[in-house]
């Protein structure tokens, strides 16, 4: 299985509708420096299912969020 990495695997994950949401309250999701920085906190609200807040992702899309940390978080 390769490696995922942010640009080609989780970046698109990020609707620019949730970029555009997160940015005014402080979170970037678009850069890799910031969703690294908070991974952890992305990662409980996904799992808790309130990110993004119109609904919560599909269970494939958090696990693969969870492989990247798992990863390092490659960029």
């Amino acid at each position: 299985m390769p490696t995922l990495s942010f640009a080609a695997d989780i970046r698109p994950l990020f609707r620019p509708s949730d970029v555009g949401t997160m940015k005014p309250i402080g979170l970037d999701l678009s850069s890799y420096e910031e969703v690294k920085s908070n991974a952890a906190a992305i990662l409980s609200r996904l799992e808790a299912g309130d990110m993004p807040c119109d609904g919560g992702w599909a269970e494939a899309s958090t696990q693969k969020f969870k492989r990247w940390m798992d990863e390092g978080m490659p960029a």
